[in-house]
C-alpha cells in the first residue's frame, strides 16, 4: 500500500514561521528552499561541499530545495531540521505543479541570495553563476519521495538543464518503481542508510509508518542495476549506529551502488535539542569505520575522503575513474 494524502490546503501558520525562523523560503504550498551553507562559504572564501570534490558539483551553483518541507516518515534523532514542526506522512493536496515548483524555487533562491551582491569579499562571478543555478539537491526537509510527481519534478529541472540529485530515506520504493517505469530517474540518487538492523532502526530513525524497515529493504533491492548513478549514504553517529559494519554492507549489498558515503553525524540545528556533541565522530573514526565496512564489501575500495565534511567515498573497483564525475 502507498502512502495516504488528505486534503489539507495550507501548511498551519505557526509550522510555517517555524521553518522562516530557520531561513527556509517557502514555496508554495509544500516546497522550499534553503541557501546551503557550502553556497555561501563558496562565493564568500572559496571553500566547498565534499560532493563537490567527491563528484565536481560545484558548490555555488547547487538549489537546495524539496517538495516536501513538512512531511517525513523518520523523525530521526540526528535530524538538524525542526522535525518539531512535521506534519506527518501525509501531504496535502491538491498538489503544486512540478513546474510551478521549479520556477519559484529558483526565484526564492536568488531573493536569498541577492543580499550578498555587492558585500566585501564576495566573487562577484561566482555570485553572476550561482544566480543561475545548474544543480538541484532534493533533500533538504522531509521524505521528497512523498511528492507524488517526482518523476515529473526531475524531468522539470532536467529540461531546464539542471543535474539532480534525491536523497530519500527509501521509505517509499513505490515512487521509484514510478520513476524507473517511466525513465524519469535522478541524475544521482541516493538513499540515506542510517542502520545495520531493524532494532537500530527503530532507535535511531523513529519511524511514523508500521513497515519502514521492510520499505528500505526493497528500496534498495530495486536499486540495483538501475540506468543512474547511486549511492548509499551512512549518517554515523558515535553511540547510536556506529556499529555492525557487517550488517551495514549485507544492506548495502542489495543496492549495488556505483558509491557509498560513510559521513559523520554533525552536531547543528536542532538535533542538538536531542543528542550532544560527544555523539558526533571526528574524520579518524569515520575513516576507521569506513576501512572496516570496506572488508565486508568486496568489489569496492576507499577512493576519497574531505576531513571538512568528515565523509569518506568508497567506491566500486569496477566504476572507471572518469565516471566518478558527473558531466555537465
Amino acid at each position: 500500500m502507498g502512502i495516504k494524502v488528505i486534503s489539507d490546503p495550507n501548511m498551519p501558520e505557526e509550522i510555517a514561521r517555524l521553518f522562516q525562523k530557520q531561513h527556509y523560503a517557502l514555496v508554495g504550498k509544500h516546497s522550499s528552499v534553503k541557501l546551503c551553507h557550502w553556497l555561501k562559504e563558496s562565493i564568500k572564501r572559496g571553500r566547498f561541499c565534499y560532493k563537490q570534490k567527491f563528484y565536481g558539483i560545484e558548490s555555488h551553483r547547487c538549489l537546495q530545495m524539496t517538495p516536501v518541507t513538512a512531511w517525513c516518515t523518520h523523525n530521526c534523532i540526528f535530524c538538524w531540521r525542526p522535525m518539531e514542526g512535521f506534519l506527518g506522512t501525509e501531504l496535502p493536496k491538491p498538489w503544486d505543479d512540478p513546474a510551478f515548483i521549479v520556477e519559484e524555487s529558483i526565484k526564492a533562491q536568488r531573493k536569498l541570495i541577492v543580499g550578498y551582491k555587492g558585500m566585501p569579499g564576495i566573487n562577484m562571478k561566482k555570485f553572476e553563476e550561482a544566480w543561475n543555478p545548474r544543480h538541484a539537491a532534493i533533500s533538504l526537509s522531509g521524505e521528497p519521495m512523498l511528492y507524488p510527481y517526482m518523476g515529473d519534478l526531475v524531468e522539470e529541472f532536467h529540461r531546464r538543464g539542471f543535474t539532480t540529485f534525491i536523497v530519500t530515506n527509501g521509505t517509499v520504493p513505490e515512487r521509484l518503481e514510478e520513476m524507473i517505469r517511466e525513465d524519469k530517474l535522478p541524475t544521482q540518487l541516493y538513499v540515506s542508510l542510517t542502520a545495520p538492523d531493524i532494532e537500530t532502526y527503530n532507535r535511531v530513525n523513529v519511524p511514523m509508518i508500521p513497515d519502514g524497515w521492510e520499505r528500505i529493504r526493497e528500496f534498495l533491492k530495486l536499486m540495483n542495476g538501475i540506468p543512474t548513478r547511486t549511492v548509499v549514504r551512512l549518517t554515523l553517529v558515535k553511540g547510536e549506529n556506529m556499529h555492525n559494519a557487517k550488517g551495514y554492507a549485507k544492506l548495502i549489498r542489495k543496492a549495488n551502488p556505483m558509491f557509498v558515503e560513510a559521513k559523520a553525524y554533525m552536531f547543528v540545528g536542532f538535533s542538538r535539542n536531542r543528542l550532544t556533541i560527544n555523539n558526533m565522530p571526528n574524520h579518524g573514526e569515520i575513516r576507521a569505520f569506513a576501512e572496516e565496512l570496506v572488508e565486508h564489501l568486496p568489489g569496492y575500495h576507499l577512493e576519497d575522503e574531505y576531513e571538512p565534511s568528515r565523509v569518506v567515498l568508497i567506491m566500486k573497483d569496477d566504476v572507471p575513474k572518469k565516471e566518478r564525475f558527473i558531466k555537465h
